[in-house]
């Protein structure tokens, strides 16, 4: 019984160290209205050659632009996004990636 009390406030514990660590989809909304829609649509619905973020999980879309501000090979549009990334701060890739992952 106590290892399984003593699992579970660990699993709880991480749990939330998770979500406050969770950007601010508030503030990425902002961000993206500004930086991003111009490109890929205020839905993330992307057109022609900028692709479709919305059903991009926060986990991807952070793991993308943190390449692009590394300066990383990523895709085709590399040459494009690493400029646009080069700027944002660690709180700005959370804060974007929660405003990504809830577009549809």
């Amino acid at each position: 019984m106590k290892k399984t009390v003593v699992a579970l406030t660990a699993a709880v514990a991480l749990m939330s160290g998770a979500a406050f660590a969770a950007g601010d989809a508030a503030a990425g909304k902002s961000t993206f209205g500004s930086s991003c829609a111009s490109c890929h649509g205020m839905n993330g619905e992307g057109a022609g050659i900028f692709p479709k973020l919305a059903g991009l999980s926060a986990a991807d879309a952070a793991d993308k632009l943190k390449k692009y501000k590394a300066g990383e090979q990523v895709g085709p549009n590399t040459a494009m996004m690493a400029p646009m990334a080069s700027g944002l701060s660690d709180a700005d890739i959370e804060n974007l990636a929660a405003h990504i992952a809830t577009l549809k």
